[in-house]
C-alpha cells in the first residue's frame, strides 16, 4: 500500500475542501484540478461531505481524493465505503489507529503531542498529520522531535497560510503542509472559482 507522501508525488499542498453542497465540492475541486493539484482532502464536516467525495471522483477522476475529520470507526467505514482514495484523522486513539490499519486504504492519523507520535508510530504509521499545528508548537515542535522521532514524517495542517507555509516546508520531516487558505468563503459564495485555482497555483510553488 502506498505511503501518504507517494499519493502526493511531489505535491506539497493539500488542499481542504469544506462543501455544503454536493455541487459545491465538485467546482472547488475543478478549480484546483485546474490549478494542477492531483490530491485533494475533502473534510467530513457537513451532511453533503460523504456524497460530494463521490460525486467528485466521478467528476474529475484524475483526482486523488481522500477523506478528513475521520473520527472513529465508523465513520471511516463511510468514508472509504464513499470512495475515499485515503484518510486524514485528527486525532488518534488505540481503536482508530487500528481501524486505520485494516481499512485498506492509505491513512494519515493526526497527532498533537509526542505521546500522539509514539501511539501512532507504535501503530506502524511513519507519516502523520500535525494537527492543530499551529497551537501545537509550530514548526519550533517539528524541529525539536525532529532528531526524536527520526524516522516520521509530518502534514501540518492548522494555522498554515501562504506567510507560514515555507516555513514548515523548509524542515526535512515536513513532506507537505495542509490548508483552508486557498478556499475563502467569500470565493464560494461569488462562484469566483478562478480565485481557487490562482491561489493553489501560488501556494503549490
Amino acid at each position: 500500500m502506498k505511503q501518504f507522501s507517494e499519493l502526493m508525488a511531489g505535491q506539497t499542498l493539500l488542499p481542504i475542501i469544506q462543501a455544503d453542497t454536493v455541487n459545491e465540492g465538485v467546482a472547488i475541486a475543478g478549480a484546483m484540478a485546474k490549478a494542477g493539484l492531483h490530491v485533494v482532502e475533502v473534510v467530513l464536516r457537513s451532511d453533503a461531505s460523504l456524497e460530494a467525495l463521490t460525486a467528485i471522483k466521478n467528476a474529475h477522476p484524475s483526482l486523488t481524493v481522500g477523506a478528513g475529520t475521520v473520527l472513529d470507526a465508523e465513520i471511516l467505514s463511510q468514508a472509504v465505503g464513499a470512495g475515499a482514495d485515503y484518510i486524514v484523522t485528527p486525532c488518534v486513539t488505540p481503536a482508530l489507529l487500528e481501524a486505520l490499519k485494516e481499512c485498506g486504504v492509505p491513512a494519515i492519523p493526526g497527532v498533537s503531542n509526542c505521546a500522539d507520535i509514539a501511539l501512532a508510530r507504535d501503530a506502524g504509521f511513519h507519516e502523520v498529520k500535525l494537527f492543530p499545528a499551529a497551537l501545537a508548537g509550530g514548526t519550533a515542535f517539528l524541529r525539536a522531535v525532529a532528531s526524536v522521532f527520526r524516522d516520521v514524517k509530518f502534514c501540518p495542517t492548522g494555522g498554515i497560510n501562504q506567510d507560514n507555509k515555507d516555513e514548515f516546508l523548509s524542515l526535512a520531516n515536513v513532506v507537505a503542509v495542509g490548508g483552508t487558505w486557498v478556499v475563502q468563503k467569500n470565493w464560494v459564495q461569488n462562484q469566483d472559482w478562478d480565485a481557487i485555482t490562482n491561489a493553489c497555483q501560488l501556494a503549490n510553488k
